[in-house]
């Protein structure tokens, strides 16, 4: 750490000297439930796009891997009592099961 006048100074201090209204300090959880949901939530949608951009790779694997990052997300967002992560999620998802839904209707019924 910095040494100021012989003081060790910690980050918090730091902060408060510079006593600007652009330094934020980040208040995300970490490792909680919400943090390990994010994170795998973020690796299903990867896989998600992964699957998108390889033609061969029929649809339903891209719709099921949104799905599940989708729902994380959404969870996540109740959880930090985000509305943006919320609406935003429970639209995708409305619209990813109504995907999911045909599918199953056109191909298997």
């Amino acid at each position: 750490m910095n040494e100021i006048k012989g003081y060790k100074v910690k980050l918090d201090d730091k902060i408060k000297a510079l006593n600007s209204t652009r330094v934020y300090k980040k208040v995300t959880p970490l490792h909680d439930s919400t943090w390990y949901v994010k994170w795998v939530s973020v690796g299903f949608i990867i896989c998600a796009v992964m699957c998108r951009s390889i033609e061969e790779v029929p649809k339903i694997y891209d719709v099921f891997f949104s799905i599940f990052g989708t729902a994380g997300w959404l969870w996540v967002g109740f959880r930090w009592h985000d509305r943006a992560l919320m609406v935003l999620n429970a639209i995708l998802l409305f619209l990813l099961l109504s995907s999911f839904v045909r599918f199953i209707v056109t191909n298997l019924i």
